[in-house]
């Protein structure tokens, strides 16, 4: 992963928890000062958590794809690429092993 890659996912992850840890805060108030109910607020949590959960699954669904059109673009074999030659060179071998075993 690049450096700036690697700065960027950590930077939006400590403002992720330190997010988190303010709204927790502010929902407490809200509770203590009963504007919110504690099951309201557990609520409000839950969606804030299950939104960075699809935000972090959308983030590393972009990574992977940014790696694999730089590894495409620099020449580099991708997974993909190196199963999709392995089953070739399989095949290739099957075919090698039966002509060398049939008879002249």
């Amino acid at each position: 992963m690049s450096d700036y890659l690697k700065k960027g996912f950590l930077l939006g992850l400590g403002a992720a928890v330190s997010g988190k840890e303010k709204l927790s805060l502010k929902l407490k108030e809200l509770v203590d000062k009963n504007e919110l109910t504690q099951e309201q607020a557990k609520t409000v949590m839950q969606n804030f958590v299950d939104k960075g959960a699809m935000k972090k699954d959308e983030w590393n669904s972009k990574n992977y794809e940014q790696m694999s059109k730089m590894a495409k673009d620099n020449g580099i074999a991708t997974k993909e690429d190196i199963n999709e030659l392995r089953a070739r060179l399989t095949e290739l071998e099957e075919k090698l092993e039966e002509k060398l075993n049939q008879p002249n």
